[in-house]
This record gives C-alpha cells, sequence and structure tokens, in this order.
C-alpha cells in the first residue's frame, strides 16, 4: 500500500491535434499557424541520451570514476551523506553508459507506446489530450505538459481514469521513467494516488530503471554531470562564477507524505516515489501554500 500524502492540486487542460507528419510550421492560416515543438512530459524523468553514442557514454564512464575519485580526497563541493549515497553508483564504471542504455530503451518504449494508443480499430488516429502546466515553458523553451489520448465525452463517461492513463504515467507504469514532480505542476488529486501507486508497483517489481540498483536517476545523473564540470575547474584551480560551485544542486525536496521540506542535497532522504521538488525561487511561496516545515537539518543550516 502506498503512504497517504497531504499534497494535491488541480490542473486545467485542453485539446490539440496530433501534429504527424507535418512541417515545422504550416501558415494554411495566415493568422493560425500550426507549430510543432518539443513537449517536456510533467512528473516523470527517463534516463538521459545526451551521450548520443556509445563511445561517449564510455567517455561518461571515465569521468564518473574520476569524479568518483575527486569526492574520496575531499575535492567535489558535496555533502559526506550524499556523497555515501551516490559513490556506490559513479564507482561502478559503466554509469554513463547504463544511462546511456536505458535512455535508449526507454525512448523505444514512448514512441511505440504513444503509435499504439492514439491508433483507433479503423486506423485513424486520436487526437492528443493536453494539460499544461501553470507556466508553460521550461528553460530550454519546451511546452510543459501532461499527454494522452483524447477521449470522447462518452468514452470519459465509462472508462475509469486509471484505464485511460496519460503517456507520462504510461512510462511511470513501465519503469521506464522516475517520478520527478516539480512545484507546482502536480498531479490533480485524483490523478496522484494513480499516480503513486504505478510508481510504487514499478519500484516493488524492479522494472526497467529500478532493476539495477546502479542506475542513477536522469536528475542524479544530470547533477553529476555538473558536478564534475565544477570539481574539474575546482581541480585545476580555474576560476569559478558566483554561485557556481553549487550550481549543480539546484531543486529543494519535500517529502509528499510529512510535508518535509529537504534541502538540495538531502533530497535522497525521501524515496523515490514521495520526492516533490522546488526552485529555489518557489520555496518561499509553497511553504506557505503548502504548510511545510523544514527538516531538522535544513533548520540548523547543515
Amino acid at each position: 500500500m502506498i503512504d497517504p500524502i497531504e499534497i494535491f492540486w488541480s490542473p486545467a487542460g485542453d485539446s490539440m491535434p496530433t501534429l504527424g507528419s507535418r512541417e515545422l510550421a504550416d501558415f494554411h492560416d495566415g493568422d493560425t499557424p500550426k507549430i510543432k515543438m518539443p513537449v517536456r512530459m510533467l512528473s516523470v524523468d527517463t534516463p538521459e541520451v545526451t551521450a548520443k553514442t556509445p563511445e561517449k557514454a564510455e567517455k561518461i564512464d571515465q569521468n564518473f570514476l574520476q569524479l568518483a575519485a575527486w569526492i574520496r580526497d575531499g575535492k567535489a563541493p558535496i555533502s559526506k551523506d550524499l556523497a555515501k549515497f551516490l559513490l556506490p553508483k559513479l564507482e561502478t564504471g559503466k554509469a554513463g553508459t547504463l544511462q546511456f542504455k536505458q535512455g535508449t530503451e526507454a525512448a523505444a518504449f514512448a514512441e511505440q507506446n504513444i503509435r499504439k494508443r492514439l491508433r483507433l480499430p479503423n486506423d485513424k488516429m486520436r487526437k492528443i489530450f493536453i494539460r499544461t502546466a501553470d507556466a508553460p515553458f521550461c528553460n530550454s523553451h519546451r511546452l510543459l505538459a501532461y499527454i494522452a489520448p483524447n477521449y470522447t465525452p462518452e468514452e470519459l463517461a465509462t472508462i475509469p481514469r486509471k484505464d485511460r492513463p496519460t503517456f507520462n504515467l504510461d512510462l511511470i507504469a513501465a519503469g521506464w521513467a522516475a517520478p520527478f514532480i516539480i512545484y507546482p505542476s502536480i498531479p490533480g488529486e485524483l490523478d496522484m494516488p494513480i499516480f503513486l501507486a504505478a510508481a510504487e508497483k514499478a519500484v516493488a517489481d524492479e522494472k526497467k530503471i529500478w532493476g539495477d540498483p546502479a542506475t542513477l536517476l536522469a536528475y542524479e545523473y544530470r547533477a553529476m554531470e555538473d558536478l564534475h564540470t565544477v570539481t574539474k575547474k575546482i581541480v585545476e584551480k580555474k576560476p569559478l562564477r558566483p554561485g557556481e560551485e553549487f550550481s549543480w544542486r539546484e531543486r529543494y525536496c519535500v517529502d509528499m507524505r510529512s510535508r518535509t521540506l529537504h534541502g538540495p542535497e538531502d533530497y535522497f532522504r525521501v524515496p523515490p516515489i514521495y520526492r516533490l521538488f522546488l526552485w529555489p525561487q518557489d520555496v518561499a511561496e509553497a511553504v506557505g501554500l503548502l504548510n511545510l516545515t523544514p527538516s531538522a537539518r535544513l533548520a540548523r543550516g547543515d
């Protein structure tokens, strides 16, 4: 059984047609261009394929081994507790190749799953339902959204919510994505229990990314890439920009079960399925709106 939580949200939604093979922009109607653009699926984080090739992934293997050595030598700006948690994953010698392999397989699953669920029995394609975030675009100019097949009103009245999941949830249930909920784009109160139950089952059944204890969750992987870059500059005695030393760990973390707010390097103290992340600029607002309590370590400034 999943633990009870006290964090809920009720976002709005809308529908958009499938883009299919259309060009980047279609100006059939002068004031209504149809634009093809990337969508960052909310609340999920699949393994990264930024290495691009197996050979470059092997280079990251070596970078992470080097980072592990720097951490053990006390040269990396990371807390002892988080270092202890991450070192076994960094020292496998395959952290980069494992991430790339998992990312490639996750991408293949996502493509096949979306095509399969959008196709109707008559081979026509459903429209796509899209529910955007309160702040619709990320820093990389991607649309932030939950996406799913668009069902008719009749279907919505007869098909249970759990049997018409978003594509985001499909990734969680299949074990190809870690929960990555970032305030304020929290799943709605009806969706959250389904989301958490799917995540719990994927973890318990050790599906896909959860089946290898050496897996770095995608947000951990990105943080370690950034930490390697920062530590390399420290080791080489190159100047750092103001704040760059700790720029690799950006988000605070809330335990959704207790509303406890943890510092950026203490996220690992919360089980992965119950982590709610906050950007620093949102902490004050979230503390008030969600009635959060700082952890003892955060309150002490440890």
